[in-house]
């Protein structure tokens, strides 16, 4: 764990983290995922513009996206594809060291969750690939929830999995809506992008 991170100043029945850019560097795997399948259909999606969007769950990933191009697309068919490009490459995602060390650190001691507003496929085949699946007792996703984040919905969820009052939980996240979402749920939050420098 980093030297500048102290978990011991902070009160907590149990740990919740965020997966993509918090737990696993799948930012540039995501990217790639999403440029080549808009690419198969004459759509450029620069990297900036993705990148700071990539907190957003996928369908509001695409809603920004159709608005930024005016124009229309399937986005069952563009999930499908850049499903596909990223379990064809899901090789190239590695562990966020500071907050996979400190999931390894307290798993165990505390109920632990990760809350994501990815879909569950990927999530769960993302913490398989990078060894930490089996670290946490519940995965919550966005298809359980009727809103992402930045609603609380996937926080609080969590919480009532692991059996933990909102105000009991540490949140771990790497994203503006990630952060407020578990504010927005009344938990205790830590911003991990001062300790890496990856992202998603």
């Amino acid at each position: 764990m980093s030297d500048k991170f102290d978990i011991g100043a902070y009160k907590f029945r149990a740990i919740i983290f965020d997966c993509d850019g918090t737990l696993a560097n799948t930012g540039p795997v995501h990217y790639l995922a999403f440029s080549h399948a808009f690419n198969d259909i004459g759509l450029d999606m620069p990297e900036d513009w993705y990148r700071q969007r990539a907190g957003l769950s996928r369908g509001k990933l695409f809603d920004a996206f159709r608005q930024e191009k005016d124009t229309e697309f399937d986005s069952d068919e563009m999930a499908s594809k850049s499903e596909k490009i990223y379990r064809d490459h899901i090789d190239r995602v590695t562990e966020n060291r500071f907050v996979a060390d400190i999931a390894r650190h307290e798993s165990g001691r505390v109920p632990m969750a990760v809350a994501s507003a990815g879909q569950r496929a990927i999530v769960e085949a993302t913490l398989k690939t990078i060894g930490l699946r089996d670290l946490f007792d519940q995965v919550v996703t966005v298809e359980e929830v009727q809103r992402p984040k930045p609603a609380p919905d996937l926080f609080l969820l969590a919480a009532k999995r692991l059996n933990t009052s909102p105000e009991d939980c540490l949140v771990f996240e790497d994203s503006d809506e990630g952060l407020e979402a578990a504010r927005n749920a009344g938990m205790q939050v830590v911003d991990v992008r001062p300790f890496t420098t990856d992202g998603k």
